[in-house]
């Protein structure tokens, strides 16, 4: 065993523990300089993270690019904004709301996407998204292509306290905590059976029936966790924005989802927050110099795509296997 063998185990194990106590130093420091718009900048790069995540579940984990994802994003959001504007504005019962519309609606696409792979897999998840945002966009009682305005300010009930959706670094530390919680049972979830099972669709997934585990429910599986978490991640956009609308379904957010994950790195799970938070906060920062700035962003995703193929986490560690080989 190489002596830096110890190090790149604790890199694994440890970059979502860095990752995390970086997001609350940036806390720290944003609220001792009162910078409320760098605090919702970074809730809003939380956000976009957890929807990368659930992007890495499918292409990173299981070997499935999804083109849709923002439909569950979307979808998480309208729950948890007709809850909160029509039925009570209660925290909880729009998660609720949004894990729920995550579970029934991935269900209902899994069982359409598993049946097939590959670019099938990648154009129907693409035709779903497309099609449930043409529907929201017509539909009057959804606010149509206005959306839904006018979203109550409300409590986020935590025991003995609670933190308004309008505090900057109150929700911010909310949504990070969710994320955190995320992580965890991602991280837990892959290290499971099936969590492995998952992993060897990717792998090669026609020797799972010779194995005796079935392709379909798995996939379905891997595909309902994705929706849900996509879901939930987007049950937190109208308490941050306090607005939803059509655009959220639309193909530019499950690009976005997609870049961050390339960017961070696919089936690293921490990758994916490290990629959103680079693309949030680089399309706002580049976006003061140039109104162009979608074309500086997408040169330098090309750029990564050449030069750091396997994402930021990616190229850490094998900069460190190749050390430690030295070694």
């Amino acid at each position: 065993r190489s002596t830096l063998f110890p190090y790149t185990t604790l890199f694994r194990s440890r970059t979502g523990l860095l990752f995390f106590a970086g997001a609350l130093a940036f806390a720290a420091i944003g609220s001792a300089r009162g910078d409320t718009f760098f605090l919702r900048l970074a809730t809003e790069a939380l956000i976009l993270g957890g929807l990368a995540v659930s992007t890495d579940i499918l292409l990173g984990f299981a070997g499935l690019l999804s083109l849709g994802q923002a439909l569950y994003f979307g979808l998480g959001a309208y729950a948890s904004a007709l809850v909160l504007k029509g039925v009570a504005p209660s925290f909880w019962l729009a998660v609720g709301a949004s894990l729920g519309i995550g579970l029934i609606a991935g269900l209902a696409g899994g069982l359409i996407a598993a049946r097939v792979r590959g670019v099938y897999f990648a154009l129907i998840t693409f035709g779903l998204a497309q099609v449930v945002a043409k529907v929201i966009y017509n539909t009057r009682e959804l606010g149509a292509s206005d959306g839904i305005i006018g979203i109550p300010i409300i409590d986020v009930p935590l025991g003995l306290v609670s933190v308004q959706a309008d505090d900057p670094l109150g929700f911010f530390l909310v949504v990070l905590a969710i994320v955190a919680l995320i992580y965890a049972a991602l991280t837990y979830l892959a290290a499971t059976p099936f969590g492995r099972l998952v992993s060897a669709l990717r792998i090669n997934q026609k020797r799972l029936p010779f194995l005796g585990w079935p392709v379909g429910p798995i996939k379905l599986g891997a595909f309902v966790v994705a929706a849900m978490i996509a879901s939930l991640a987007g049950g937190l956009y109208p308490m941050l924005r306090g607005f939803v609308s059509p655009e959220l379904l639309y193909f530019e957010t499950s690009t976005n989802a997609l870049i961050a994950v390339i960017i961070g790195g696919m089936g690293t799970l921490i990758g994916p927050l490290i990629g959103a938070f680079l693309l949030v906060f680089g399309k706002s920062i580049i976006g003061t110099f140039t109104e162009h700035h979608l074309i500086v962003i997408g040169a330098l995703f090309m750029a990564a795509v050449i030069f750091f193929p396997q994402g930021i986490v990616g190229f850490v560690k094998s900069r460190l296997t190749a050390w430690d080989g030295r070694r």
